[in-house]
């Protein structure tokens, strides 16, 4: 089994959809991606708010789990391009998998961290996502997004600090 970048390192799995904005994210031919919610939830909303998270803690490296990774438009390149140019620099690598699956119909989020993070061997990892399906043992390094309000929602942003702090000590 080949090593993934990131092994020794401190790690954060982080989805989009849920976390960094709204969940109900869709794509368009024509229109690419798009949410389908208020007014006021707009894509990647929250990607200061986790910049700003990750400030004190220059260490911490980001591994995408999102599905923006894969679909009709969408790529390990889309979506790095997506954050900040600070996240940017920290993002390493996505979740890896069988290749000739669609992880994200039929393997739950959960599970596909688990077996990136067997293989990856980071020193600690910690998750951020609104989907707690295939979580098993590994359910403590879950940070629970809200599904509309993302990172921003204040339990959320309470817990994500705390395990922040924890994942850089």
């Amino acid at each position: 089994m080949t090593k993934l970048p990131g092994k020794g390192q401190k790690i954060l799995y982080l989805d989009f959809d849920g976390v960094l904005h709204h969940t109900n994210v869709f794509w368009g031919a024509g229109k690419g991606f798009f949410l389908r919610a208020p007014e006021r939830y707009v894509l990647f909303q929250h990607v200061a708010l986790l910049e700003e998270l990750l400030a004190p803690y220059p260490h911490i490296r980001i591994v995408l789990s999102t599905s923006w990774v894969r679909g009709p438009n969408g790529s390990y390149e889309v979506a790095r391009a997506r954050l900040t140019p600070a996240l940017q620099e920290r993002v390493l690598d996505r979740t890896h998998w069988d290749e000739d699956a669609n992880p994200f119909a039929v393997i739950p989020r959960g599970l596909q961290v688990t077996r990136d993070v067997k293989q990856r061997e980071p020193l600690k990892w910690l998750a951020i996502d609104d989907d707690e399906d295939g979580w098993g043992t590994s359910r403590p390094h879950l940070v629970l997004a809200h599904q509309y309000e993302g990172i921003a929602e204040r339990n959320v942003l309470t817990e994500l600090k705390q395990q922040l702090a924890k994942l850089a000590a």
